[in-house]
């Protein structure tokens, strides 16, 4: 047995939203409309909601636009620093 912990173990870890959450966030949201701002915002406010995580308004901002414009960094390691 491995002791390396998968993707959804470290955003469970870092985020608190267990892998189920994950797969019906991402079903509900599979035929949304993503440069559509109203549906882009309350996205991301729910994740910030089922993360126990606030994030600023100027925040929220930034990621509704990077979304909407389809600017989300492509590696993980740039979607890190992105949300941090």
């Amino acid at each position: 047995m491995s002791n390396r912990k998968g993707p959804f173990d470290k955003i469970e870890q870092n985020s608190n939203i267990k892998q189920a959450d994950i797969y019906k966030i991402a079903n509900s949201v599979k035929n949304a409309d993503f440069s559509d701002e109203k549906t882009v915002r309350n996205l991301v406010q729910h994740l910030s909601r089922m993360a126990n995580k606030r994030i600023s308004k100027d925040k929220e901002d930034k990621i509704v636009q990077t979304i909407i414009q389809n600017k989300l960094p492509t590696d993980m390691q740039s979607l890190s620093k992105f949300f941090k």
